[in-house]
């Protein structure tokens, strides 16, 4: 497998904030999200190619039994369900974070599903080259209720402005038996500044509909930085 990154850090998002866990960064995206936190995984693939023998060890070597295997999109890395498997095998809790695009029978404890809406669409970005296949690829309604049906699940959506919200709305009628309290609602930025500003009104939005506002708590303890 490409592997972008294994660093020991806090969970800084979603039901498990806060929890000091191992991430295994995947390289390689189906997708070229415009405001791609990672593009050392999309728009630009970095990493080594790595044994499952290689990853386990490299995890061990940190002080948690709480994994998060995220990139990228891990679902297209080769091996991904062994290497989930090999987790579970081991006592690992593990969290897979996708964007619910390809299903795969991997083994998890949470499915963390984002869900890119068209605020991801990168229209103008490298002159909006990836921009048709992006949009057609980005949300795949099948794959996320296939996955909200087999998993534990939280369903992590980026919010830029007041319509995004919207769009969740709209998501929400094409899915069956979701339930409102797993929607978490995630400024988009990456300066504690951005996410600050967008943070209020959202909180709000978040209050009004039963959502769950989602933090982003690594920018404010690390900044917009890799390894955390």
């Amino acid at each position: 497998m490409k592997i972008a990154e294994v660093f020991y850090s806090i969970q800084g998002e979603g039901f498990l904030v806060g929890m000091p866990s191992v991430f295994i960064r995947t390289s390689g995206c189906n997708l070229r999200c415009r405001w791609c936190d990672s593009p050392y995984t999309s728009w630009a693939p970095e990493g080594e190619e790595m044994a499952l023998d290689a990853i386990l060890e490299a995890v061990a070597g940190y002080p948690s039994r709480y994994v998060v295997i995220t990139g990228g999109e891990p679902l297209i890395a080769r091996d991904i369900v062994a290497l989930t498997e090999a987790f579970k095998t081991r006592d690992y809790h593990v969290t897979v974070e996708t964007a619910a695009t390809v299903d795969k029978p991997i083994v998890c404890d949470l499915a963390s599903l984002s869900p890119k809406l068209s605020n991801s669409t990168p229209w103008h970005e490298e002159g909006g080259k990836y921009a048709e296949r992006h949009e057609r690829l980005r949300m795949n309604v099948k794959v996320i209720q296939a996955f909200i049906g087999r998993y534990p699940y939280q369903l992590k959506c980026v919010i830029d402005t007041p319509d995004d919200v919207e769009e969740v709305e709209r998501l929400l009628l094409r899915l069956r038996g979701v339930e409102r309290e797993r929607v978490m609602l995630m400024p988009q930025g990456v300066t504690t500044a951005e996410l600050l500003g967008k943070a209020r009104w959202l909180g709000e939005e978040c209050k009004s509909r039963g959502f769950r506002f989602c933090p982003r708590v690594q920018i404010d303890l690390y900044g917009n930085t890799r390894g955390t």
